[in-house]
């Protein structure tokens, strides 16, 4: 869907992007990670050509970047943009025009959104009259109003309470269901974990790793399980360190070059084993250690 080759951006002295390649496939949800000031916020704004690259290319499609593709794209930006002045459905509609849709279909479409995120009754209410909440569905309504094909999202949750929180949830999870590719840029690991498919990360304007979830979970296993005997029938050895629960001995163990199911094997001498689960590192410990590591370097 988005082939980025060799980005690069300068702004005086500082480095916002440094060769930056991303490949992001049609149809899933795609995580760009990254700490303040990264360079993920100067990405998003080259390929919604707000700014231009000084070097490399972005391609939708297939094709080459142009103006026109700015009616494929939905942008959600962190920092919101609405028109405090303006009413709700006024303001939808402006969006909507902006954005290649006729007046009888924006209006079609705006009815549809406004019902669905259960906002119909504040259709002619000013947006300084709305509590964050309310504001930020009317923002999401303009983003996605055009039924774009690519859908960029800047914290989409930021505002919401965790029952709005959980339906913005359901609606990206719908969009990419019916065939949108959405990138999402937060720091919220759960949510990444929760959502994405795939992720890359970017700092000191450097991409230093991506992949798929599970690619990347798996590329930082320890090879470490957490297990559980219960009334063992011979003495655990005292380097495992084994702490009694109530009901079972429990201990983390390495691999130490062995097989899972070897390992296993050789603890069933000891007793039953009533748990025996892998160590794997979450998003938000995988963020934390690539940070630090690439920062150092």
């Amino acid at each position: 869907m988005l082939q980025i080759t060799q980005l690069n951006k300068s702004y005086e002295n500082h480095r916002a992007l440094s060769e930056v390649d991303l490949l992001v496939p049609r149809g899933v949800i795609f995580g760009l990670l990254g700490p303040n000031g990264a360079g993920k916020t100067t990405l998003i704004r080259i390929v919604n050509q707000i700014i231009e690259q000084d070097s490399g290319s972005v391609e939708l499609d297939g094709k080459i970047l142009s103006p026109d593709d700015v009616r494929k794209i939905g942008y959600l930006p962190e920092e919101r943009g609405l028109y405090k002045k303006m009413k709700v459905w006024d303001q939808l509609i402006y969006f909507s025009r902006l954005k290649g849709l006729s007046e009888s279909d924006a209006k079609l479409e705006i009815k549809h959104w406004l019902e669905k995120l259960d906002i119909a009754t504040w259709r002619d209410k000013k947006i300084e009259d709305l509590s964050k909440g309310m504001a930020q569905k009317v923002q999401f309504i303009s983003t996605i109003v055009h039924r774009p094909s690519l859908l960029i999202l800047d914290e989409p949750f930021s505002g919401f309470d965790p029952v709005n929180a959980e339906i913005i949830k359901n609606e990206i999870l719908e969009l990419k269901t019916n065939g949108t590719t959405v990138i999402l840029s937060t720091h919220r690991m759960e949510s990444v974990e929760l959502l994405c498919d795939q992720v890359a990360m970017i700092n000191k304007s450097r991409k230093i790793l991506d992949g798929t979830i599970r690619e990347v979970k798996r590329s930082f296993r320890p090879e470490v399980f957490r297990v559980g005997i219960a009334s063992p029938i011979q003495e655990l050895p005292r380097e495992w360190v084994p702490k009694f629960t109530g009901d079972a001995w429990e201990f983390t163990l390495p691999l130490s070059g062995k097989a899972p199911n070897q390992l296993l094997a050789e603890l069933m001498e000891y007793g039953e084993v009533v748990m025996f689960r892998e160590q794997i590192p979450s998003m938000e410990e995988i963020f934390i250690h690539q940070v630090k590591a690439s920062s150092n370097e």
